[in-house]
């Protein structure tokens, strides 16, 4: 599917990798060529995006921006955005398929539906001459003693009480790169098969994602959110260290403390558009394997009151909660002074919403983005500062956590 749906210009592939969560609907979607779109030019995104998806009762996929905080918080961002993607963007695809349970289930405007399931089963996969990869060394926008330093002075801002946990992020990034989208995104799916995957290409910006964590899902009036708070390297060499890694993460008061943390932010929000009484917390600090790591998941649910808008659901949630911090509005401007660049649609999210009203998107982490006109590289890690935090431990896991990637970048 994607290697046939990789030569159009709009883009979105959508994949679980197997994992059979048993709140995923399919196992891979792909949405190419845009019969309509959206790119908002002014400070009513969200209100355009209701518009856009009244006016279209169709599948509608699309990207939210980190950005967009500016609209729902009236913050400002100044930093440099070197990638380009828009803070909002969605498209009526002219071709969906879906595959689910081994069937290939085709959606489209105006083709012939044989002509198109003969193209995508009797294409041969592209296969590039050579790995291409970034023709430079990767930078980090931060020093280790910068990172520190930048540390030491959030902690001061949550001992005086204007916030008590933060998600800080730096940047890595490769000036003049020079690289084939596809495959870097499959060499990045091979080494770190996730859950919300997804190769995302518009015209000439590419999203090649390897993200383990859902932001939120829409399934009648249920929605879930499934905040990641809690992360611990593996030992796929040695079993008994590997086991003694995951119980390690399960017992750590600060890992726990930072999850619960978040869970009360997401419940929170979640009550903003749920019927009272059923938010609920149905997983609390539930420990899952992936490749390169463990981590911390918990999951809560509400009923969504039959008034409340998609919109609603999403300005009353965005941005997710474990990649800001808490309170919100603080954090997000405590972000904006310390990190060095914006983050754009790194911790934004890409995702779809249904004929039906339904919707799924995913949290951009654990990600590569690309522009092959000014070949421009990034890609960000963080993690959540508390008061307990050690600078030097959170540097390490932003490098653990940017491990997966510079092994793929490095060939």
């Amino acid at each position: 599917m994607l290697s046939w749906g990789s030569q159009f210009s709009i883009c979105c592939y959508l994949d679980d990798n197997q994992y059979r969560l048993h709140e995923h609907r399919f196992e891979c979607v792909l949405a190419v060529n845009a019969v309509k779109s959206l790119h908002p030019a002014n400070a009513t995104a969200f209100e355009q995006l209701q518009e856009f998806v009244d006016e279209n009762k169709d599948w509608c996929f699309g990207h939210l921006s980190y950005d967009l905080k500016n609209e729902i918080e009236d913050l400002q961002s100044e930093n440099a955005d070197s990638i380009g993607f828009d803070a909002l963007f969605f498209f009526v695809p002219e071709i969906i398929l879906i595959l689910c349970s081994g069937e290939l289930l085709v959606g489209l405007h105006h083709h012939a539906h044989e002509e198109i399931i003969r193209d995508v089963l009797g294409r041969p996969p592209v296969v590039s001459p050579r790995s291409v990869f970034p023709a430079g060394v990767i930078k980090s926008r931060f020093s280790k003693e910068e990172y520190i330093e930048t540390i030491q002075q959030l902690q001061q801002h949550i001992s005086r009480g204007d916030c008590y946990e933060i998600n800080f992020c730096q940047e890595f990034y490769v000036d003049y790169a020079e690289i084939d989208p596809l495959e870097v995104y499959r060499a990045l799916n091979r080494v770190s098969p996730n859950p919300f995957s997804c190769y995302y290409r518009l015209d000439d910006k590419y999203l090649l994602c390897a993200s383990p964590e859902r932001y939120l899902q829409k399934n009648g009036n249920r929605v879930i959110s499934q905040p990641i708070k809690g992360t611990s390297r593996r030992d796929n060499s040695n079993h008994d260290a590997d086991i003694l890694y995951r119980t390690s993460l399960q017992q750590s008061l600060k890992e726990r403390s930072e999850n619960i943390m978040i869970v009360d932010l997401v419940r929170n929000d979640l009550s903003k558009v749920c019927r009272e009484g059923t938010v609920k917390v149905d997983e609390l600090m539930g420990v899952y394997s992936f490749p390169q790591v463990y981590q911390m998941i918990s999951t809560i649910s509400g009923e969504v009151e039959e008034s409340k808008r998609v919109t609603d659901i999403l300005k009353a949630s965005f941005p997710m909660g474990s990649m800001t911090g808490a309170p919100k509005r603080k954090v997000m401007q405590l972000i904006e002074k310390h990190e060095k660049t914006k983050r754009g649609l790194f911790s934004g999210s890409v995702g779809y919403i249904t004929p039906d009203r339904n919707m799924d998107f995913n949290v951009v982490i654990r990600s590569i983005l690309y522009n092959s006109s000014n070949r421009y590289l990034s890609f960000q890690t963080g993690s959540a500062i508390t008061a307990n935090s050690c600078a030097e431990d959170e540097y390490e896991e932003c490098l653990l956590k940017a491990d997966a990637i510079k092994k793929v970048l490095n060939g």
